[in-house]
């Protein structure tokens, strides 16, 4: 039973959603793992914002995704300002009915799960999507018992981890019954001690992946203690195929020190013990673990070694991944059908004769359950290198909407009409000096019956501008999906370095561009 790490794939997230100005609830955070392909639009030409389509007829409901570009929808002439003041005032209030910005709550997507022993893993790997919301994570990683800080990083126990401590503690403490009889009942406290001296050893093990990590400035996410072992979610890739392996072999490494530490120490004790038989134990254990964690496969950190390998060779890091990723699906076959026979065999200390059929029950139900962590930790690391292969076409000048600039004042539909004649999707109003101030929220015009457009005032419908909604033409890939996490939104205004206005990024178009890039092969 290996106890170690991740897959040593870095997630994408890094911030944490703020709060939105408007007073509406923000956007259910989403897992970090690509979501499947919901929705296609039409591609935008490089360098130009979108084409037509205004802010008075926003984009139909996501689709199923297929190969065709839905057509963009044309905006209904509405009645002039002039018309708008001759026409009689509707019965209604006046005032624009508050607007609904419901999203759909987040379709889960798969995540990495955390292999025996397997490195820095991915956080659940790549953002999830929401209708109408940028990728997002939770706004805290959570996971379990807060157990401290160490380098800043927090440390949490799982709910899991008690499970396979109480079955550590009831395995052991039979074996402690054979070994030391007169222990009696206190055999199990022994045991438990054992347990937790074990993934004691396990967190050691992470903060090697922790450390190595820090000092090449990757940030951390977190260390979680879990059922078969450890994951140090790291949230950037190494920069490099030489970081990759340092960053990978650390932590076997270490388990191999503290495996030859325990045997030190075991020099001047009596063997028939309780010290001697914990501090065979926890050697054997550290020693199992840093040549399990050594198997070249993903996601274990032998996989993340033969990926830097590969990825030197190559100059390919998804060349790389591709290979450990297959490597590792083999290793998960092999535990599936190898361990069992090897454990009927006696390889492990256990003769046939001793055997019962409860122990190959017990022994294919164990080699089950790796080899689908195994196998599942390897297709996701080759999805998380397909999507950061994939994660430079977003970029921000390509999927802005033109805008129009906007009075405070300004009718809805003198405002649409102004949308319509400029070919714009997106309204921006503006002081008189022409600063923007707000944005004209999509799904809020949606909301307004085209017959009240002529007596809404489009700040009645806008969102004001935080900094974090100021976006850089500029910005593309991960760098874009980072400052869209940051601050949660439906739009964001983008700007030239000049500080003049680009135009209006919806996350509805962002979210189409990603799920693009993910159905097409790598």
């Amino acid at each position: 039973m290996d106890v170690s790490g991740g897959s040593g794939q870095p997630r994408s997230d890094s911030a944490e959603p703020t709060r939105q100005t408007t007073g509406e609830e923000p956007a259910p955070p989403v897992p970090q793992t690509p979501g499947k392909p919901a929705t296609t639009a039409a591609p935008e030409e490089p360098g130009q914002p979108g084409q037509p389509e205004t802010a008075g007829a926003p984009d139909p409901a996501p689709a199923p995704h297929t190969d065709t570009t839905p057509e963009t929808p044309e905006i209904p002439e509405t009645p002039s300002a002039s018309e708008a003041r001759e026409a009689p005032e509707p019965p209604e209030a006046q005032k624009a009915p508050e607007a609904r910005d419901d999203a759909p709550p987040a379709t889960p997507t798969p995540t990495a799960a955390p292999g025996p022993g397997d490195g820095p893993a991915p956080a659940p790997s790549p953002p999830g999507m929401t209708k109408g919301q940028p990728p997002q994570r939770p706004k805290e990683p959570g996971g379990g018992l807060l157990m401290g800080r160490p380098f800043g990083v927090p440390v949490y126990v799982a709910p899991s981890w008690f499970v396979v401590a109480a079955l550590i503690t009831w395995v052991f403490g039979g074996q402690l019954d054979r070994v030391l009889p007169e222990l009696g009942a206190a055999r199990y406290l022994v045991s438990l001690f054992f347990a937790i001296a074990f993934y004691a050893s396990v967190l050691i093990h992470e903060l090697a992946h922790t450390v190595a990590a820090i000092r090449f400035n990757l940030p951390v996410r977190r260390i979680q203690l879990q059922f078969f072992g450890g994951v140090s979610e790291i949230e950037k890739e190494a920069e490099t195929p030489g970081r990759e392996f340092v960053l990978a072999f650390v932590g076997p490494l270490l388990s191999l020190v503290l495996s030859g530490l325990f045997y030190l120490a075991m020099q001047p004790v009596e063997p028939g013990t309780v010290p001697g038989v914990l501090l065979a134990g926890l050697m054997v254990s550290n020693l199992i673990v840093a040549a399990f964690n050594l198997l070249p496969g993903l996601p274990l950190d032998g996989g993340r070694m033969l990926r830097a390998v590969v990825w030197k060779i190559t100059g390919k890091p998804m060349s790389g991944t591709v290979a450990a990723a297959w490597v590792g699906r083999a290793l998960a076959v092999s535990v599936l059908i190898g361990l069992p026979l090897l454990n009927h065999w006696g390889s492990f200390g256990g003769g046939t004769d001793d055997s019962t059929g409860m122990d190959a029950v017990t022994d294919a139900l164990l080699a089950a359950i790796l080899a689908a962590i195994i196998w599942t930790g390897a297709g996701n690391s080759l999805r998380m290198a397909r999507l950061r292969e994939h994660l430079p076409e977003l970029r921000a000048r390509t999927l802005t909407r033109r805008a129009v600039p906007v009075e405070t004042d300004t009718p809805l539909s003198e405002a649409l009409r102004r949308a319509n004649a400029a070919g714009a999707r997106a309204l921006v109003i503006v002081d008189a000096d022409g600063n923007p101030l707000s944005l004209v929220r999509e799904a809020a015009i949606v909301g307004v019956p085209e017959h009240r457009r002529p007596w809404v005032a489009v700040s009645g419908l806008a969102q004001d501008l935080t900094d974090g909604m100021r976006v850089s033409a500029e910005l593309a890939g991960e760098d874009l999906l980072d400052v869209l996490r940051a601050t949660p939104a439906t739009e964001y205004l983008v700007v030239e370095e000049t500080g003049e206005i680009y135009g209006v990024l919806s996350a509805a178009d962002v979210e189409r561009a990603f799920v693009r890039a993910m159905a097409r092969p790598a």
